[in-house]
């Protein structure tokens, strides 16, 4: 089995209002069960605002430069993620799909692990 990376990928701003949320998040932790319940769920996250991020950057041989704010400046970030395991692409993707529909209009990337995931 492959392990794949499913990346909600939100707009930066504030939450949405709770009569827009609350459905999601409910089709979301349905939808984590039903993953858990076909064996496939490995883990899953939300993340904090990308305002909250801290880089690290390798400056020289011995520097390590630190900034405030997320790597790439830009109208979306990363927001969440489940990692499953999968016998091919076409099951991930099916998974995805469930996902794009519990999170509605935001995007979802399919990737796989290199190796599996399991090295």
């Amino acid at each position: 089995m492959t392990q794949y990376l499913l990346s909600i990928y939100q707009p930066d701003g504030p939450a949405p209002e709770p009569e827009i949320l609350e459905p999601v998040m409910r089709d979301l932790n349905a939808l984590e069960q039903e993953m858990k319940d076909a064996g496939v769920w490995v883990f899953s996250g939300g993340l904090h605002a990308a305002s909250t991020a801290t880089v690290v950057r390798a400056k020289g041989d011995d520097d390590v430069l630190t900034t405030d704010g997320p790597y790439i400046e830009g109208k979306e970030h990363l927001g969440g993620f489940t990692i499953i395991e999968a016998p091919d692409l076409d099951v991930a993707l099916d998974w995805g799909r469930k996902l794009a529909r519990a999170v509605r209009l935001l995007p979802v990337e399919v990737r796989p692990f290199q190796d599996g995931g399991n090295a």
